[in-house]
């Protein structure tokens, strides 16, 4: 019998690799191909791109979403540039599952390093085809050729053509190749620009462009009567008086789901209400008093993602540990979820505002017994969320009380109780470090250990993971969420420091017992990790005697990190900072998912004497995306996440009784008002010519370190759990 063949795998950030001990033999196998850029990868053919019609129109195609991140924006600058044509003749195709390739979910700020890259590549294979077939039909070598909105001319008045004539409408019927060089970055007309949004005319000015305002002819009204509580089983509903109502067309009942359809929105409230009044459930007692103590007590799947092994037999001067905790949290979309689905009899369509449109559309397939090319998903913009929320499940919500209702367009919009009880939350966690330190105080040996509910139960084509799914009469199981993905993932997401301590270990519990439905929440892991990491490196850098900058910055080797975190320093007046009583200054710093934007925060605070309250008086920020296609976007993504983190960090936390959900509304679950909000300045350190880096998730772990850490400097409070209302300050305060 052979022996086994031994394998060593070393884990150093987010890459792996594996060496075979077999011998000389592992050597000699061929080259792979290389891999297509992007998502080319999974929709090679040019076609699923891009397509030229007869009329001088050129329509991009895209699997990524609008989600308010400006996206289609800046992939028609790419391809507008590689194609040499006009923005303005751009028509973009997002997110519809008969006409858009497969990209997945636009999820992980992955949109433009993969989206992007791909349909930068595919033009620059369009651009090189059609200069090909204009240089045989002009008798011209393609070099003497040049191109102006898509219109090819040869020198010396010898003639031109246009992309449009030389295809006639036709397919091209070509597969990519991966080949073509793509323009270099001084022959860009649009990229590196701030672009005026594409998106933005029909949002500002009122026209139709949000799924809640759409309005298809032969529209009716639905409304889900929800489980008062997680777990709950609907015993009884008084369906027939309900459906006698004015105006009601059904009332449909499969097990634990109920719903309603009306021929207008106010008698679909009203009769969802009378629904809710007659309703009897049987519930349960399930969500425990303290999430974190829960969270240690269960079960896990334990990875060691990190294991170095410090070098050298120095004796640490002292060890140092502590311990962080991040509650559940809501998306807080400000629009609750809406979804429109119609049923002829063949076909369903579904608009939604879902970030994984092909994956809830196969799920939607799946739960109605419907072949999967039987439902057609069509992307519409909704209210923005970066995450899970319940758009997923209002979609299913809509297709169960279209497919009993054939015939009409049903809407159903949720309300916001809805949204607050029923939406997969962001997973709480629990983080503890330990850090061992020379005489100076730099850290000989790092552990890293984390607790954490998965952070993706996303549909990903399964029923079981939509609310509608598991309420049926014949429901579906939700299916185990996998730890899968190579490390920072998921809950691991920047849990392995970006700094070069001589020893590490870092390992995850997973814990796939959900006493409430969690999934991706933006940044997923890597708001917790980041939160911990940074302000242990504060504790740390405090014990030391040693300036928080200066501490980083000597334990960094990435100069890219290290230039990032000197340009906020810099731009906030790091070393002149003027002390006052009740203001401290905090940073806090990470390349998100150690691979994609490079981010820094810096941020003075102000604690108000006697409400303990924190204020935030300014923040600085200072990024590197790698290339910027447009600035404006990214600004725009950077400040966007730096505010979102300071509400959560400053007063987001789900609330319960151990049964059912108390944060329900605004006022229970407050979120930072628009008097909050700080000032703002950023800094951007563009690299033209480098790969693009995602940014719409990199600010969320920085800032809440640096709001920690600006705490601790004008109070000398360590506060390691979020958020940081008051009452947690005046508690820590009192210990």
């Amino acid at each position: 019998m052979n022996a086994p063949l031994k394998r060593r795998t070393f884990l150093q950030g987010s890459l792996v690799l594996a060496f075979s001990l077999a011998g000389p033999r592992a050597l000699s196998a061929p080259p792979r191909p290389k891999p297509l850029p992007g998502s080319l990868q999974r929709n090679p053919q040019l076609d699923a791109w891009l397509h030229l019609g007869t009329d001088g129109s050129l329509t991009l195609k895209t699997g990524k979403v609008e989600l308010g991140q400006g996206v289609l924006t800046a992939l028609g600058q790419i391809c507008a540039d590689e194609l040499d044509v006009e923005m303005s003749r751009l028509t973009i195709v997002s997110g519809d599952t008969q006409r858009s390739p497969n990209e997945g979910a636009t999820a992980g700020s992955m949109s433009i390093s993969q989206g992007g890259l791909a349909v930068r590549h595919a033009a620059a294979e369009v651009r090189s085809i059609l200069l090909a077939m204009a240089s045989k039909q002009l008798g011209v070598p393609t070099p003497r050729l040049t191109v102006k909105d898509g219109t090819i001319t040869a020198p010396s008045g010898k003639g031109s053509v246009t992309y449009w004539s030389l295809l006639g409408g036709r397919t091209l019927e070509r597969r990519a190749t991966g080949t073509v060089k793509p323009k270099a970055p001084s022959e860009r007309r649009y990229s590196g620009q701030s672009v005026p949004r594409i998106d933005l005319p029909a949002k500002l000015t009122g026209d139709t462009s949000f799924l809640q305002d759409f309005r298809p002819p032969n529209l009716a009204h639905g409304r889900v009567v929800r489980a008062p509580s997680p777990g709950a089983a609907l015993l009884e509903a008084d369906v027939s008086s309900v459906e006698r109502m004015p105006g009601v067309l059904r009332v449909v009942r499969n097990g634990n789901f109920l719903g309603v359809i009306a021929t207008g929105e106010w008698q679909a409230i009203q009769a969802s209400a009378a629904l809710a009044r007659s309703a009897r459930w049987q519930e349960q007692t399930r969500l425990p008093a303290d999430p974190y103590t829960w969270l240690q007590s269960q079960p896990t799947v334990d990875t060691v993602i990190q294991d170095i092994v410090r070098p050298g037999s120095a004796t640490p001067a002292k060890t140092v540990e502590a311990s962080y905790r991040r509650p559940y949290q809501l998306h807080g979309s400000i629009g609750p979820s809406c979804a429109v689905a119609e049923w002829n009899g063949e076909r369903l369509t579904v608009y939604t505002h879902s970030q994984t449109i092909f994956d809830t559309t196969k799920a939607i397939a799946k739960m109605l017994g419907l072949p999967a090319d039987a439902v057609h998903g069509k992307h519409l913009p909704g209210a923005g969320c970066y995450g899970h929320n319940g758009a997923d499940d209002v979609a299913a919500d809509a297709a169960l009380l279209a497919h009993a209702q054939p015939g009409r367009a049903i809407r159903v919009q949720w309300s916001r109780q809805d949204e607050h009880t029923c939406e997969p939350y962001g997973s709480a966690m629990v983080t503890k470090i330990q850090a061992s330190v020379g005489s100076q105080g730099d850290v000989l040996d790092w552990a890293y250990e984390l607790w954490s509910n998965p952070h993706s139960t996303r549909p990903g084509g399964d029923p079981g993971n939509l609310l509608a799914g598991r309420s049926l009469e014949k429901p579906f199981a939700m299916p185990t969420p996998m730890a899968i993905g190579p490390p920072n993932y998921a809950a691991d997401r920047n849990a392995i420091p970006l700094y070069a301590f001589p020893g590490q270990r870092v390992t995850t519990h997973l814990v796939n017992e959900m006493p409430v439905r969690v999934s991706s929440h933006r940044g997923l892991g890597a708001y917790a990790n980041v939160f911990s990491i940074e302000s242990f490196m504060d504790e740390l850098a405090h014990a030391a005697s040693a300036d928080p900058v200066e501490y980083r910055l000597r334990q960094l080797q990435d100069e890219r990190a290290r230039a990032v975190i000197r340009k906020a320093a810099e731009r906030f007046g790091w070393t002149s900072f003027a002390r006052k009583p009740q203001h401290g200054r905090g940073i806090g710093f990470a390349r998100y998912k150690n691979l994609a934007s490079y981010c820094a925060v810096c941020l003075e605070v102000f604690i108000e004497p006697d409400s303990q309250r924190v204020r935030v008086v300014r923040a600085v920020l200072a990024a590197d995306a790698g290339e910027v296609v447009n600035p404006d976007g990214i600004r725009n993504q950077l400040e966007g996440g730096l505010i979102q983190s300071l509400s959560w960090s400053l007063k987001e936390a789900v609330q319960h009784d151990g049964r059912r959900i108390l944060s329900r509304d605004w006022s229970s679950y407050p979120i930072l008002t628009f008097s909050e909000v700080p000032p703002v300045e950023l800094e951007l350190i563009d690299h033209p010519g480098e790969p693009f880096l995602g940014a719409g998730e990199a600010s969320q772990g920085p800032t809440a370190a640096a709001l920690a850490n600006a705490v601790f400097d004008a109070t000398g409070l360590r506060v390691r759990e979020l958020p940081l209302t008051p009452q947690r300050l005046k508690a820590t305060r009192s210990h």
